[in-house]
């Protein structure tokens, strides 16, 4: 018999069932494209949103409205790259990094489904720009893992906050401890405290 991994999480919290009830569906977008996943990973990065969207679309424009393969990235001169698309010096060197270490092989992403969540943290912060939140990104948004808890993620230590009445925003040991019930849904738990952020400007 399969569990519903909603129905879970409220059984086991009562705050964060209320959150659910108020935010309704649960409806992540898993994207099936890795090296699409990482690269607008690397964009988006210490973005807002809307900025990053911008950037995004021009990117995707300039390689004729498709994502560029990474041999295509590695022969874009960095010029255009920073006038024609907006990017940063920092982020070009990221994306042609990836692209670097896919191309030789050093990166195999076709194996990453097969790896434990760890490992895959551990293969991917090998990509220079790759640190452990976008790794962590990944496995929930690309890859579906559901157990997953980005700890350094500023929005999820705001929701945190809010919804458990904290003092202040909670460090690593406290979210783990708030999160052990909700194990092994935790991708879930955290898509729903990204959510109550937008969704109230209060929980109480």
């Amino acid at each position: 018999m399969s569990i519903d991994p909603i129905k879970y999480i409220s059984n086991v919290d009562a705050q964060l069932a209320r959150v659910i009830e108020a935010v309704g569906q649960y409806s992540i977008k898993v994207r099936n494209n890795a090296f699409e996943c990482l690269v607008e990973s690397i964009i988006f990065q210490q973005l807002a949103g809307t900025a990053a969207m911008v950037i995004y679309e021009r990117f995707i424009k300039y390689y004729n409205e498709a994502v560029p393969t990474p041999i295509q990235i590695l022969s874009s001169p960095d010029t255009e790259l920073k006038s024609k698309v907006g990017l940063s010096s920092k982020k070009i060197e990221y994306l042609k990094d990836l692209s670097s270490k896919i191309e030789d092989r050093r990166l195999n992403l076709d194996i990453l489904p097969s790896m434990t969540d760890e490992e895959v943290i551990s293969t991917l912060q090998q990509v220079k720009g790759i640190g452990r939140w976008t790794a962590e990104m990944f496995l929930i948004f690309c890859l579906g893992r559901e157990d997953v808890l980005p700890v350094t993620d500023l929005g999820i230590r705001k929701a945190m906050q809010k919804i458990y009445s904290l003092p202040e925003l909670p460090k690593p040991a406290t979210m783990l401890a708030i999160a052990q019930p909700w194990k092994p849904y935790r991708s879930i738990a955290t898509w729903y405290l990204w959510k109550s952020l937008s969704k109230f400007t209060s929980i109480g």
